[in-house]
């Protein structure tokens, strides 16, 4: 077997595009998307009849052109989660607008409208899972909204506090970056890191270590790969969110790949018990300046994405 069909024996592969053909050539079990990978598959011309759809069956809704602009934006990321779902057997995620991070009362609302736009199509909630940032709004967010059996992925997740909160919330699954993570020490080292040397690696470990010992059911879901060696380092977590360029690279590998996490060595670990409220939470993260930025950075640049999005969509409409 090849490393990537290795992997999917250890580990729950979800496919990090928002390219059809990409999620069906790799047969993954769920799938995510951002505004950033909506954008760039929205400028490929394969995908330009779902942008039109969504103009076209909202035009003349006669509600005021800013809020016409962001339903058809709403409409366009489930359209494309429909058709993503019409592909894999599992969940698509879909992120609610990076401007509300700092909004939990916006952010539920804006996440009960997308879970209402795809049971309109006949897709079931527990398919779906609802991105929010991992802010302390956007993780109050996701307590309401779990209780609503509105199940989120908490995003832009880069530190320890980020993931207990998530996980006294009950959030269903979290997201931890550990591209980005590397990103940035990598930028301040100079250094570059492999495997379980790397920063991002140790930071979902540390995560998963401390969800099994105490026994929380959140999920855990690495993202934001640079290189399949953080993949390797990480095979036996929950899910791993992988882009089709390092899928296609485990694929064209024969190496064999053994389990690095796994319940029985994170109950056996070190993790102590950490209780937060939300002054210690704020405290916590303020002092990793990595989570700090990088947390900034990623809002930004999602919303940046929005911004093009909305644009596209001003420029069909006319």
């Amino acid at each position: 077997m090849n490393q990537l069909e290795q992997l999917k024996k250890f580990t729950a592969v979800v496919a990090d595009t928002g390219d059809f053909e990409n999620i069906r050539q790799f047969a993954p079990q769920d799938a995510t998307t951002n505004p950033s990978l909506i954008y760039k598959a929205t400028s490929n011309t394969d995908y330009t009849p779902l942008l039109d759809k969504s103009v076209t069956d909202l035009r003349n809704s006669g509600v005021p052109r800013d809020q016409l602009i962001r339903d058809i934006v709403d409409d366009l990321l489930t359209l494309f989660g429909v058709k993503i779902l019409e592909i894999v057997p599992g969940r698509v995620s879909t992120e609610v607008d990076a401007r509300l991070s700092f909004d939990t009362p916006a952010t539920i609302e804006k996440a009960r409208k997308i879970i209402g736009l795809y049971e309109r199509r006949n897709v079931p909630r527990e398919r779906i899972l609802i991105k929010i940032a991992s802010t302390w709004e956007g993780i109050q967010a996701a307590k309401e909204l779990q209780k609503e059996d509105i199940n989120c992925n908490l995003t832009l997740l880069f530190s320890l506090p980020q993931a207990i909160i998530g996980a006294e919330a009950g959030a269903k699954l979290i997201s931890p970056f550990v591209g980005r993570i590397y990103d940035w020490f990598k930028a301040k080292t100079g250094k570059d890191y492999r495997g379980a040397e790397d920063p991002g690696v140790q930071s979902v470990r540390t995560i998963y270590d401390y969800y099994k010992k105490f026994d929380y059911p959140t999920e855990v879901m690495g993202a934001s790969f640079r290189n399949t060696s953080q993949i390797l380092a990480l095979a036996g977590c929950d899910l791993l969110t992988i882009s089709p360029e390092l899928m296609e690279e485990l694929s064209k590998s024969e190496a064999p790949v053994e389990r690095q996490l796994c319940v029985e060595d994170a109950k056996a670990s070190d993790a102590k018990k950490i209780s937060l409220d939300e002054k210690g939470f704020r405290w916590m993260l303020n002092e990793d300046a990595m989570a700090g930025d990088k947390l900034s950075e990623g809002i930004r640049k999602f919303t940046e994405d929005i911004y093009k999005l909305e644009a596209l969509v001003e420029k069909k409409l006319g």
